[in-house]
């Protein structure tokens, strides 16, 4: 009874085959087609570049399209990336090929890259060729910086930037054709692309130089397109995992890479160097047990204590010995190693962490858009050129800074610095300082970090109670 649901899908393309036979030919400008018309020329032109839809040209010229193999290639798009499969141009799969995206091809020509290419050393360079105006070339020294570091953490490969000649990885800004081969479109479309590893333009990266490039998410964010693109640099194809920093579309919820990201690249190169901590080490884990354990930064976070060190942070309930511990980068691919300082408002579910002159805000264990920002917004005199301990007090909703031997109060709910700071640490706080590395609140007392030791001061009486060692609080 009537046509089957193939039948009515092969006349639904028949005026496609006839429109881009005139166009081939000349005799109807493309400006003169319907919207519907224009729909499908464009929709053979998007998959045949992400999708390899095929083309046969007559020698007249004609195009030929299989109807059945365009609704074949529509219905693989959509699966792969998590489309309702009908196999025709719906609003849905429209609106996907018009977002902006990686040039490179999703299941075509590149997949795990052909032959799984990889990179025989695991000591790459790599050299920005040029700088876009879009921003400040500190800031896209930054970007791509930590874009390098996120596939570093979690693999053996050590990337170092040069400044002249030729490297590994070669990353420019271009418009148009710019001599691969493979143009760029103008604003929107594709954003960049890049190539498998290999010699000459292997591994290289280029970024769409018409769109406006920035730090945060008010353009496109170079860390997110850098951080996907360098994938393809390292030899990962695109993921049809949405969560995915390799998913051919950017995620502006997600900037650190997946589980999918991670297994991937491992598959290629192996987790990080086996001296560095392993992602769950037991309570046997020497390095926490060393006498003279010192940490970077010390926070709360929800019902745990974060132990910041190096490029790592050990986490443990504040009544139980056991821990983990696992890369920063495993909390955001944007947060530095390094952290100098660390609070949490717990009521807010909100835990900063800071480096230098700027500052971090995660939440729900992500971080967040819109940062880093500066110390400086939060009324720092421009002489603080970084913090060296930060605890939050829920009692009286303030936040103490200490750097150096003084201390700042900024009021939580003001959003101020309270007048009359900075303050001296020994003067308000009497046998803590004149320097300490952490501190955190817990249970009405402070635990003062200065080296191995650990002060803990009682809040209400204003007195230090006890003296630890750093590595009791891993009940070593």
């Amino acid at each position: 009874m009537g046509e089957t649901i193939q039948e009515k899908c092969r006349m639904k393309f028949l005026p496609l085959i006839l429109v881009l036979q005139v166009t081939a030919v000349g005799a109807v400008p493309l400006n003169d087609l319907s919207p519907e018309e224009n729909h499908v020329v464009f929709a053979q032109k998007f998959l045949g570049k992400f999708y390899g839809l095929t083309i046969e040209t007559t020698p007249m010229t004609k195009i030929k399209v299989n109807g059945h193999s365009m609704e074949d290639k529509i219905q693989e798009m959509q699966q792969f990336l998590g489309l309702n499969v009908t196999g025709q141009l719906d609003a849905p799969t429209l609106d996907m090929m018009h977002k902006p995206r990686c040039g490179v091809p999703d299941v075509h020509n590149f997949m795990f890259m052909p032959g799984r290419p990889v990179w025989k050393k695991h000591f790459l360079t790599y050299r920005i060729n040029n700088y876009t105006p879009d921003m400040r070339p500190k800031d896209v020294d930054y970007a791509i910086q930590k874009a390098f570091q996120a596939w570093s953490n979690v693999t053996p490969l050590k990337f170092r930037k040069i400044d002249a000649g030729e490297a590994d990885i070669m990353i420019k800004f271009a418009l148009g054709e710019h001599g691969d081969f493979n143009s760029f479109d103008g604003q929107g479309g594709v954003l960049a692309h890049a190539f498998a590893p290999g010699p000459g333009i292997g591994g290289d990266a280029h970024f769409d130089e018409a769109e406006i490039w920035t730090k945060n998410n008010k353009g496109t964010n170079l860390f997110l397109v850098a951080l996907h693109e360098l994938g393809h640099s390292l030899g990962l194809g695109h993921s049809n995992d949405p969560t995915a920093i390799m998913f051919p579309y950017i995620n502006y919820n997600s900037f650190h890479l997946s589980a999918d990201d991670i297994r991937g690249i491992q598959s290629l190169y192996g987790p990080p160097e086996k001296h560095q901590p392993s992602s769950n080490p037991d309570s046997s884990d020497p390095a926490a047990c060393d006498p003279n354990l010192s940490f970077d930064a010390v926070t709360t976070v929800r019902d745990k204590i974060f132990f910041f060190k190096d490029r790592f942070f050990w986490w443990k309930h504040p009544e139980r010995p056991e821990r983990r511990v696992s890369l920063i980068s495993s909390l955001g691919a944007n947060l530095p190693s390094g952290i100098q300082a660390a609070y949490e408002i717990g009521f807010r579910n909100h835990v900063f962490l800071f480096k230098d002159d700027k500052y971090w805000l995660i939440s729900n264990l992500k971080s967040q858009l819109n940062y880093p920002k500066s110390i400086y917004t939060l009324g720092f005199p421009y002489s603080v050129k970084k913090i060296d301990a930060a605890v939050f007090n829920p009692r009286i909703y303030k936040t103490y800074f200490f750097v150096d031997n003084q201390f700042w109060r900024y009021d939580e709910r003001r959003h101020i610095m309270d007048p009359g700071y900075p303050k001296s640490i020994t003067t308000y706080f009497p046998g803590i300082g004149p320097t300490i590395d952490a501190v955190f609140y817990y249970n009405k007392h402070y635990y003062f970090f200065q080296g191995p030791d650990v002060l803990e001061y009682d809040v209400l009486f204003h007195r230090v109670t006890r003296r630890l060692k750093s590595y009791t609080q891993f009940g070593c």
